[in-house]
């Protein structure tokens, strides 16, 4: 334990006496503010924590050492002394073209990563020019339909050097069979790519919504890719669990937490299932978290994640690779809490947020831009954004010490309270029958809905404020920069899915397509079919199509 129980004792006499002597006095003349303190999550927050905080906590068991399980105070054992986060900035809009000279753009700025959005038809598996997705090319990321997309998307790009990010899901193995097909085309072996697939499907049903598939066939294809890589992409991480868009969806910081590590471990136990061993796979598999506005709260979140993580690993899963105990993790600042009205004060969110993240371990880190409450980023935003990595990374002087914040009795005990709550929801999920099941009832998503309500019913009854919106409101008019994009985008597009299905072998992709319905209907690993179909030009949307007509469509569950 950190302090005997002599030392405990002490420390309560001198607190009783502290807070007769001392804090009474001067809150009897100057009371505190009339508010309740708590997180952003809504917890309580004491107003002073000690070790009588922290008794239960045992140093070499809950702290311990950085690189030394359970990897509380972090994976590597110097920290960023050794290296920084890298700095991946999330970027797509409009046409490949665009999106590639973006890349370029920041790469030049000093960016160490890429990380790509796609717009929403890709995401929900439709060619640009089908009726159900008419108005949306481009919007929210860059549209790609086929491999011509993606070769232009990553040209002139050191795919050999350059880690990628791609968010994508539901149709994640063909997006990523895309990337690996044009890699190749362009001598970069598979073996040799480095970067992460989204790929996570389960949050799609709890808080995203961009899926297609049942909850089945889809964890079927996530295995797929997750086997796919422990075979063939040593330095790929086919899955990224994302609570990123859980914590979005409105759920508090332990929600985000339990959900997120519920449905990595759902991903382990259906890997093992599939008969792979999990000192395979399980160091692959990678994490995506919110970075929110409560500074402690969200250091204390990304503690108790790597804690909780390696004992699963270790001590359910029987892991014996250090590494499979490891959990790494990629942060995005919240783009919940960023607001349309007086969007420059979203810098200062932005810098706290990602302070946050970089306190709390994160290896990968993306700043959003003050004005994506609005639109998507323009170069100005995009630029300052990258520059607030970049001044914590060489001038904060936070990089100079290995978890600076360990051993500090709020930290510690915020981080013991994040695993209790995290380890109750993991027994109420059971109870449901497991994560896929609590899905299916809609359980998970009740539980993001309620909180979603709560936080909402706080801000419009001022009882929490937000600056520039329910407190120091200022009506002005905005006065940043907007991105504007190609008006001809949406028809050059147009013009290359035209001319692709025109120009392609047509017995070559037809044939293709037959055999990756057949491999559907079987139980074989898709994502050979998948990169054969790819290679023929067959069109996303045609792709999704063959598994739609195999599979089915997910139906949401309605809460009542």
């Amino acid at each position: 334990m950190l302090f005997s129980p002599e030392d405990l004792e002490r420390i309560r006499a001198a607190e009783e006496a502290w807070r007769s002597e001392t804090q009474a006095p001067t809150v009897r003349k100057h009371p505190e503010r009339q508010e309740q303190f708590t997180t952003v999550s809504s917890a309580p927050v004491k107003d002073l924590y000690t070790p009588l905080d922290v008794a239960a906590t045992d140093f070499l068991r809950d702290i311990g050492y950085p690189g030394e399980y359970p990897f509380t105070r972090g994976i590597h054992p110097t920290g960023y002394r050794g290296k920084l986060w890298t700095m991946r900035m999330f970027a797509g809009f409009g046409t490949a073209e665009e999106t590639n000279a973006r890349f370029k753009y920041l790469l030049e700025q000093g960016q160490t990563g890429l990380s790509t959005a796609f717009d929403m038809p890709t995401l929900y598996g439709r060619d640009t020019d089908h009726p159900l997705v008419e108005g949306e090319f481009g919007k929210c990321g860059v549209a790609v339909s086929s491999l011509a997309d993606m070769e232009i998307l990553f040209d002139g790009i050191p795919l050999d050097q350059v880690t990628t990010s791609m968010t994508i899901n539901s149709p994640a193995a063909i997006v990523w069979a895309m990337y690996i097909a044009a890699a190749e085309k362009r001598g970069f072996p598979r073996a040799k790519l480095g970067g992460t697939l989204q790929n996570d499907i389960l949050k799609e049903y709890a808080a995203q919504n961009e899926y297609i598939f049942p909850i089945q066939p889809s964890m079927r294809l996530v295995v797929d890719t997750i086997e796919f890589a422990a075979q063939q992409m040593p330095k790929w991480n086919p899955v990224s669990v994302s609570g990123y868009h859980i914590r979005e969806a409105g759920a508090t910081a332990a929600q985000e937490l339990a959900f997120t590590l519920g449905d990595g471990l759902a991903y382990v136990k259906a890997s093992l299932a599939r008969g792979l061993d999990i000192d395979d796979f399980a160091p692959r598999i990678s994490f995506f978290f919110n970075a929110h506005n409560d500074f402690f709260e969200e250091i204390a979140k990304y503690r108790a994640a790597r804690r909780i993580w390696a004992r699963q690993m270790r001590e359910v899963f029987g892991a014996k690779n250090p590494r499979s105990w490891w959990m790494r993790f990629h942060t995005q600042t919240a783009g919940v809490s960023l607001t349309a009205q007086q969007p420059e004060i979203n810098i200062v969110r932005v810098a706290v947020q990602a302070l946050a993240a970089v306190l709390g371990g994160t290896q990968s880190l993306h700043t959003d831009g003050m004005d994506e409450a609005l639109a998507l980023p323009s170069e100005k935003a995009v630029t300052i954004a990258l520059r607030t990595q970049q001044i914590i990374a060489e001038e904060s002087g936070v990089t100079n010490t290995i978890d600076p914040l360990g051993g500090a009795y709020f930290v510690e005990a915020l981080t013991n309270r994040m695993e209790a709550e995290c380890l109750d929801y993991f027994r109420r999920i059971e109870e449901q029958g497991g994560m896929e099941a609590a899905l299916e009832k809609g359980w998970i998503q009740q539980q993001i809905a309620d909180s979603s309500y709560r936080f909402q019913q706080e801000i419009d009854n001022n009882e929490r404020g937000f600056v520039g919106v329910n407190k120091y409101a200022v009506p002005e008019p905005i006065e940043i920069p907007i991105l504007a994009m190609d008006p001809q985008g949406e028809q050059k597009h147009l013009d290359r899915l035209n001319r692709v299905r025109r120009e392609r072998d047509q017995e070559r992709c037809q044939q293709a397509l037959d055999q990756l319905r057949q491999a559907a209907e079987g139980d074989h690993n898709l994502m050979e079919p998948i990169l054969d179909a790819v290679r023929a030009y067959a069109t996303l949307g045609e792709m999704c199509d063959v598994m739609r007509e195999v599979f089915g469509v997910y139906q949401e569950v309605l809460i009542v």
